[in-house]
């Protein structure tokens, strides 16, 4: 037997596994709750969303305030990053290519580089980072002043009033911000192609363009706005449920970056390999 007041080993080992076992099961628990309210959330909103539209009664004039306002705050940004981007994309592959003797794919591989992954990327880390951090905060501060449970009892629906404009802003800025980043991912590829890897500019377009087909832009802008609309309904769901003060807000804000850009990639991880599945690369 073991001394007064002191707990065998199995007994210790049995009271960490099974604490252990009830913090997975509640994360497992609060983390499918969490996705259900982000699927109610979109839901609700497509249909008054839609509904709006029909009865001609869509917040146009907040949903272009809301869209302007993204494009204030992720446009510069967008540049910045698409520069580097495409200098990358093109240095490296331009290298690896070089050492193989098919300098004229350079501009193919770069082009689809930015194209297919780059741009899509950075447009949703831009709204996820920018865009939703703003969004968050917003609707946070104004859940935390209970002026969204003010709008309920007044019986105005927040879903309506606050969360639709927002996600059909960022609908209409995500493939605006992906066409952006893509003229300038492209364009500063090609400059460092023909500047710095001797490329001649005419058999850059020509494999460019023998291998980037009309489909490899649809997908782009396609997959842009998936990951907005992502990226927004999480922000509305973090700020709408924000509660705690300031503090509250702030941890909200925290979350739907964090959640938004871990869920674009897993989102385009599945998305890529559906799309090289059924549209591989080939010659246009």
């Amino acid at each position: 037997m073991s001394p007064k007041g002191v707990n065998p080993p199995n007994s210790a080992w049995a009271t960490a596994a099974d604490a252990l076992r009830r913090n997975f099961a509640e994360t497992v628990l609060s983390s499918v709750a969490t996705l259900g309210r982000a699927v109610r959330i979109a839901a609700d909103a497509i249909r008054i969303g839609i509904a709006d539209a029909v009865g001609r009664r869509f917040q146009l004039h907040e949903t272009l305030s809301q869209a302007w306002f993204l494009i204030r705050v992720t446009g510069v940004p967008a540049i910045l990053m698409a520069v580097p981007f495409g200098v990358i994309v093109s240095a490296q592959v331009g290298n690896i290519v070089s050492q193989l003797g098919a300098d004229s794919m350079i501009g193919a591989a770069g082009g689809l580089g930015v194209i297919k992954q780059g741009a899509p990327l950075a447009t949703a880390m831009l709204l996820g980072g920018a865009g939703a951090a703003a969004i968050a905060a917003d609707l946070g501060a104004r859940t935390v002043r209970e002026e969204v449970d003010a709008m309920r009892v007044m019986g105005i629906d927040p879903i309506q009033r606050l969360v639709v404009p927002r996600i059909a802003a960022m609908m209409l800025v995500a493939p605006l911000l992906n066409i952006l980043v893509i003229f300038v991912g492209v364009a500063s590829g090609f400059a460092v192609a023909v500047v710095a890897l001797d490329v001649t500019p005419g058999s850059y377009w020509q494999s460019f363009g023998s291998f980037t087909t009309p489909v490899d832009v649809w997908v782009s802008l396609i997959k842009s706005v998936l990951f907005g609309f992502l990226v927004v309904v999480i922000a509305c769901q973090r700020g709408l449920e924000a509660k705690g003060g300031p503090r509250g807000v702030a941890d909200g804000v925290n979350a739907a970056v964090v959640m938004s850009i871990a869920a674009v990639v897993v989102l385009n991880t599945a998305v890529t390999q559906v799309v090289t599945m059924f549209l591989p690369v080939r010659m246009a």
